[in-house]
């Protein structure tokens, strides 16, 4: 099959549309914020609290989500939580008009949305690490990964658009209900057909074949047919710095790609007044796209060139860390329009290239727990994407300018690329008399 995944097209196409929506509600509240603000007249340091409150509730349900999903399958945990937080994107406009507060309203609404998206992506990576192949896993995570800059694109553009013509609430019905649409279609068509799908030697562990008999998705869910439990080899894995390079790495670089994808709107707005939202919402995330896919091709081609694989994931961290923080770093020095918009696009884009970096490296370390440990990455990222965004806020509320906020970014991304330069490695390390490779 011409995408060369494990899974089938149409799989690999809905988990993509499914990123692609997760991203939609995510960033349905920094598109409005200046909208929102207005709306219910709050400052910066109070929309900080709205913002990193999703962070809060994203980084708790991480772990247990990637858990869980190793143990059941990843398929499973994405729909469930995807039914539950579209239901919540489209209640949210209904329920601001009922309550009077609207700052504790709103700030539990996005926890609680935190808490819903938080299983996602340690979902995501438990399913990939369980059926691709190990050359052919930087493309597949970017491409999948791609839905997020896709997701982020169509809300910037529809999103920027349904605000001027019909207000803030349409962006949140917009969004909710396409996410609704997205795994009542996921449900009907690709777990019904799924009976045959079969395990790909050499990818990890073997999944439970999903959805083969005719009962229904949530009947299947509640009697869960959990596979033998397997020892996850904890204090051998944390005591091996690689391990602890890709986290920190993983931390660092998901912290800062937080911090600007929720102030970069309210930036743009600020700093450029007359500029048309949907320009300076679209532009950056468009350009994305390409970059994203070019560093999983460029990956995998150079290792199936025979370099080092290691070399390869250190190389793409240089460029989605290093080069990246560079441009954050201009743009807060530039005063004209094109270049910012240059300068945004240039700065999210090459951070794409961390989905060839350390996502994968996770699952070179430690195939069979690769969903855990993605999570416990991602929490620590979104733990640290909470004080980032907040004090982003804080930082721009005092200082009254934006320098300070893109000197953050870089700071923070710095400290996790020399950490990762220093220790990474692309061995296994969690090595399991269960796990041997077919």
């Amino acid at each position: 099959d011409p995408m060369g995944l494990g899974m089938g097209d149409e799989e690999g196409t809905m988990l993509l549309l499914g990123t692609c929506l997760l991203y939609c509600a995510r960033v349905t509240v920094p598109i409005c914020a200046v909208a929102l603000s207005s709306y219910f007249d709050w400052d910066k340091k109070q929309f900080g609290v709205v913002l990193s409150s999703f962070f809060w509730g994203y980084c708790l349900t991480q772990i247990v989500g990637g858990h869980i999903s190793d143990q059941i399958g990843g398929e499973k945990v994405l729909l469930l939580s995807a039914s539950a937080w579209g239901f919540l994107t489209v209640l949210t406009p209904l329920l601001t008009h009922i309550t009077s507060a609207h700052l504790v309203f709103m700030t539990s609404s996005r926890f609680l949305m935190g808490l819903l998206q938080g299983v996602y992506f340690p979902s995501l990576a438990s399913l990939l690490s369980q059926r691709v192949r190990e050359s052919e896993r930087a493309f597949t995570y970017s491409t999948v990964g791609t839905g997020s800059q896709f997701g982020t694109l169509l809300i910037g553009g529809a999103g920027s658009l349904l605000l001027d013509w019909y207000g803030w609430e349409s962006v949140f019905y917009f969004s909710g209900l396409l996410t609704l649409l997205w795994v009542y279609c996921t449900c009907k068509y690709l777990l019904s057909e799924k009976g045959e799908s079969s395990c790909i030697p050499g990818a990890g562990s073997a999944p439970e074949d999903l959805g083969t008999d005719s009962s229904p998705l949530f009947l299947q869910i509640l009697g869960l047919s959990v596979p033998k439990q397997t020892k996850v080899p904890w204090k051998q894995l944390f005591r091996k710095a690689p391990i602890w390079a890709v986290i920190i790495a993983q931390l660092s670089t998901a912290s800062t790609f937080f911090t600007l994808l929720s102030w970069l709107p309210t930036f743009f707005k600020e700093t450029f007044p007359d500029s048309k939202g949907w320009v300076f919402n679209v532009v950056p995330w468009l350009v994305a796209i390409p970059t994203s896919l070019f560093s999983g091709f460029l990956s995998d081609h150079l290792i199936s060139q025979g370099y080092r694989t290691i070399t390869i994931r250190k190389f793409m961290q240089v460029i989605g860390s290093g080069v990246s923080s560079i441009f954050a770093l201009c743009l807060g020095q530039t005063s004209s329009f094109c270049k910012a918009i240059v300068f945004a696009s240039a700065s999210v884009g090459l951070q794409t290239f961390n989905h060839s970096g350390i996502s994968v490296n996770v699952q070179d370390l430690a195939p069979s727990c690769a969903g855990l440990l993605f999570g416990v990455a991602n929490t620590g990222g979104a733990l640290l994407g909470v004080i980032c965004v907040y004090l982003a806020g804080y930082l721009i509320e005092t200082t009254g300018s934006w320098i300070s906020v893109f000197n953050l970014v870089a700071a923070v991304n710095s400290i996790g690329l020399c950490t990762f330069l220093l220790f990474g490695e692309a061995q296994r390390v969690d090595t399991d008399s269960v796990y041997v490779d077919l």
